[in-house]
């Protein structure tokens, strides 16, 4: 957990990890650089929990060269990241660990969350894909994880160079991008994380650093996959969400990135080939919630049958 002037939730956030059911493991907190009452809240609780450790740093670093010296400072076969205004349920860590001892082959593991308002209100569930294949299409045309839910074994971390601190805002994502390709991932499907909305999310989301940090990964997730990064397509497939819509000539490009994704992914042996109908099934879905309004297909259809550049009907 990184901690920066953290104070109004740390408590609850601190608590709801030692809360839990599973009970071997270490506690790394990195106060990173905190003017307000965040130290004097974690040494409270370190004095009375020895499985706390105390990463202070003098000055902010920012959250991935903080969450970097956590990893550093950590001993465990496994990293679980934790935010300092959220809560983990009790049973989070217990049934993630045990996901990771039983599926070898699964390298980070997320869970589903519930997205509250300040006051706990709920806002709406969170439940990404489950399956391996679905989240990579998702890494691409989605959400895969809520990235505060991930566990991780930390040898991964280590080997990819963990979190890249010249990212503002999209570190987590970046270390997801370069993840991809060497291990599979999974999401437990259970309700095991709230995530605390609050007003200084929201003023970080006004920030164009995050729209620039944000269109990097895009751009070097396909560089991974295809060794180039179209700006059009990193553009359509930013846009396959129910709250943009695509006209038909941007959804014929989707369509045909999409399916470059899959055959690409496919023929590189990061998801299974047997996956494909499944991802055709996922694609024509968020397609279709992305599709024109029906006054835009009224038009398309009205120009063409009845365009003026068709010589038969024109007058």
């Amino acid at each position: 957990m990184s901690v920066y002037n953290g104070e109004k939730y740390l408590a609850e956030a601190i608590e709801s990890i030692l809360d839990q059911t599973f009970a071997d493991f270490e506690f790394v907190i990195v106060d990173d650089g905190s003017q307000d009452r965040s130290a004097e809240i974690i040494q409270s609780y370190a004095k009375g929990d020895e499985r706390i450790q105390i990463v202070p740093l003098k000055v902010n670093t920012g959250v991935a060269a903080a969450r970097n010296s956590g990893i550093a400072a950590a001993n465990g076969l496994y990293v679980a990241l934790m935010d300092c205004d959220d809560i983990s349920l009790p049973e989070r860590l217990r049934k993630q660990v045990k996901f990771m001892e039983s599926n070898a082959e699964i390298g980070a593991v997320g869970v589903h969350s519930r997205v509250v308002f300040e006051d706990m209100r709920p806002s709406y569930d969170r439940k990404p894909a489950r399956r391996h294949a679905l989240i990579m299409m998702d890494c691409f045309i989605g959400v895969p994880f809520l990235h505060g839910t991930l566990m991780m074994r930390r040898d991964l971390f280590l080997k990819v160079g963990c979190f890249d601190p010249t990212f503002q805002y999209s570190a987590d994502r970046d270390l997801v991008t370069r993840l991809m390709g060497r291990t599979k991932f999974a999401n437990i499907p259970e309700i095991l994380y709230i995530y605390r909305r609050n007003e200084g999310q929201q003023t970080s989301h006004d920030n164009p650093r995050r729209g620039q940090d944000g269109l990097l990964t895009r751009v070097r997730r396909l560089e991974r996959l295809w060794g180039e990064a179209p700006m059009e397509s990193v553009d359509r497939l930013a846009r396959i969400r129910p709250w943009f819509t695509l006209s038909w000539r941007e959804r014929r490009g989707a369509k045909r990135d999409i399916k470059r994704l899959i055959d690409t992914m496919i023929a590189a042996e990061w998801i299974d080939a047997s996956e494909r109908p499944h991802l055709i099934a996922l694609m024509n879905r968020r397609l279709e919630q992305a599709s024109p309004r029906l006054w835009q297909m009224f038009c398309h259809w009205r120009r063409h049958h009845f365009g003026s550049g068709n010589s038969e009907t024109a007058v």
